[in-house]
């Protein structure tokens, strides 16, 4: 987290002026950040065994599969509130179990977010309120990437613990 709002501060504030229909500076590094997360994500929750999907270290936690779904279900939130859009999500996915249905939710929304980190750095400048509040739609895929991090991190304990090694650290 503390990478990501750092790399945000370096960038130059005329870069989110640009009027370019692609990507930008801004949009690109924020992608960046979400990409890593998104596939280490991706990889931890193929990784686990859909029988340590309901894996909790303690009672007052997420389950592993709970985890994968509330990730689905904040990507799908986020990233078609950034765009604009409804979200297409049909579920509740932290109530769901089945390994599969899980990473077809979190594939699901990680194509929405694509679409999301996918615009230009004029459109990622405009302002819209989320959460009760005024934020421009950068902030709001920043604050994606950050929660895809903060949640990654939760995963690589639970896959420590089951005696995996977590995508990052894999070779």
């Amino acid at each position: 987290m503390k990478r990501l709002l750092l790399l945000l501060a370096l960038v130059p504030a005329p870069v989110l002026a640009q009027g370019d229909a692609a990507p930008g500076a801004a949009v690109s590094a924020t992608a960046q950040v979400y990409r890593q997360a998104v596939t280490y994500i991706l990889t931890a929750a193929e990784q686990m065994p859909e029988a340590d999907y309901g894996f909790k270290p303690t009672p007052e936690v997420r389950s592993f599969g709970q985890l994968v779904g509330h990730v689905a279900n904040a990507q799908f939130m986020i990233c078609s509130a950034a765009l604009g859009e409804a979200s297409p999500a049909t579920q509740n996915y932290e109530q769901v179990s089945e390994k599969a249905a899980l990473i077809e939710a979190l594939r699901a929304s990680t194509a929405v977010c694509d679409r999301a980190y996918g615009q230009s750095d004029a459109w990622a400048s405009q302002t819209m309120q989320l959460f009760g509040q005024e934020r421009t739609r950068l902030g709001t895929l920043v604050l994606n990437a950050a929660h895809n991090m903060e949640h990654y991190g939760n995963m690589v304990t639970y896959l420590r613990i089951k005696g995996m090694v977590p995508p990052s650290s894999q070779g």
